[in-house]
């Protein structure tokens, strides 16, 4: 069952289906050249069928230790930085309750993604007096910003619990024959899980990368694998623009861009869609960005930023188009109730719940934004559920390596990253970056 709808009504006066059907047969030329791993960047095509090949034996041992890490720790932190993390962010705020306590899992904590003396000082306060587990995320274990935080927050376990004890309660998540981290769970005795040399960072969250951190949360991820199999299975079977609602999308912001709108705003409706986002703008941007291409990818959580950006969105620079992103269902429901002297006049409302509000809200905002010239389409996500959070990861994996390939780019490698990190590297004396 598929829990995704795409609207592309609002691009039509952008769009026409000539333009779209033009595209069909440049996009099957694609679709054949995905399958057969014949394109830029083949080696790293091991995310496109993981979902229908992942071995019962993995998932069994990723809920095995997810379990017993629930058991044994109420501070669970993952470490790592973009694809080594976003996902699992993106699935556990996604699924989860967005306020208060998280029932059946332990507590998630997040660091490695930044280099702040006052994050991490306010992580360790965090998780003083707490029984704390750690997840290190890194193919090699170099990488800088999770390597900090791991050395810091190992440190800081050891100390509180001993040398032994700490073993028993680090997991690492890295290559399965190569690179530092590899080497230091083996001599430290840690648990591991393999990140697959086929699948690049942004496109791991399907893989023990996110797996685990969102076992451990308490979300099936069983449930969020079928999702992710049967948006697999559809996107698989044809790339026929009327049935294949990934390639439709990506169709579509291709020949938007091609119009000069040259940055994406995708505008979510709910709270739950944060990191949800967040993932999506560096699948995006990591994969689109090279050789003077790409879409921009951009975004704002509505009905919050239309007090600040909505200016801007309907009256700016018309270089842009908007991709709605919306829950149909929410988790709960709540009215609003009558008040007897309605004096902040909402009486008219009385009896309705959010939802109808919200989605009337969604409705007006992209009628008005159409009618100030920003194209815009609208994906519906059912509800919050793990399957259709599977269908959703691998809905913009599908897409967002067509539109790579539409660009004439790898979709799957990051060579602009390196360029900040040899200059970092100089400017700290590092060995073997020193100036010339």
């Amino acid at each position: 069952m598929l829990n995704l709808s795409l609207n592309i009504d609002n691009t039509k006066p952008f769009v026409s289906d000539e333009e779209l059907n033009g595209l069909q047969g440049e996009i099957g030329r694609l679709h054949e050249v995905l399958e057969k791993g014949q394109g830029l960047g083949h080696d790293y095509l091991g995310w496109l069928h993981l979902p229908s090949h992942i071995e019962e034996a993995e998932i069994a041992a990723i809920e095995e230790t997810a379990s017993a890490i629930r058991a044994q720790c109420d501070a669970f932190v993952v470490i790592g930085i973009g694809g080594s993390y976003l996902g699992a962010r993106a699935a556990i705020n996604f699924c989860q309750p967005l306020l208060g306590e998280k029932k059946g899992s332990s507590e998630i904590f997040y660091a490695g993604h930044n280099i702040s003396g006052d994050y991490l000082s306010d992580l360790l306060d965090a998780l003083r007096g707490k029984r704390v587990c750690l997840n290190v995320i890194s193919k090699s274990g170099t990488t800088t910003e999770p390597a900090i935080a791991f050395r810091i927050l190992k440190e800081a376990l050891e100390k509180d619990v001993g040398v032994e004890e700490a073993r028993k309660r680090i997991v690492a998540t890295t290559d399965e024959k190569k690179g530092a981290l590899k080497q230091l769970a083996d001599a430290e005795g840690y648990k591991t899980f393999v990140i697959p040399d086929d699948v690049g960072g942004r496109y791991s969250v399907l893989t023990p990368v996110g797996l685990l951190p969102i076992a451990v949360a308490g979300i099936d991820v069983r449930r969020l694998l079928q999702g992710a199999r049967d948006e697999e299975a559809q996107t698989t079977a044809s790339p026929d623009l009327k049935h294949n609602t990934a390639y439709r999308y990506a169709a579509v912001r291709h020949l938007l861009y091609l119009q000069g709108k040259t940055t994406e705003v995708m505008a979510s409706f709910h709270p739950s869609l944060q990191y949800v986002v967040e993932w999506w703008k560096q699948l995006t941007g990591e994969s689109e960005g090279k050789n003077h291409r790409g879409l921009f990818p951009a975004s704002v959580e509505y009905t919050t930023d239309l007090h600040s950006m909505g200016q801007w969105m309907q009256e700016g620079q018309r270089t842009i188009f908007e991709t709605f992103l919306r829950v149909g269902h929410s988790n709960r429901d709540l009215q609003i109730p009558q008040s007897e002297d309605d004096r902040d006049g909402l009486n008219y409302l009385a009896g309705r719940n959010l939802d109808h509000v919200n989605e009337k809200a969604y409705e007006g905002t992209a009628q008005a934004h159409l009618a100030g010239g920003v194209p815009n389409m609208t994906l519906t996500l059912k509800n919050r559920d793990p399957e259709t959070l599977g269908q959703l990861f691998y809905f913009f994996e599908r897409a967002i390596a067509l539109s790579g390939y539409l660009l004439h780019v790898n979709p799957f490698d990051q060579p602009g990253v390196e360029f900040y990190k040899k200059n970092m590297f100089q400017l700290l004396n590092k060995p073997g970056y020193e100036k010339r």
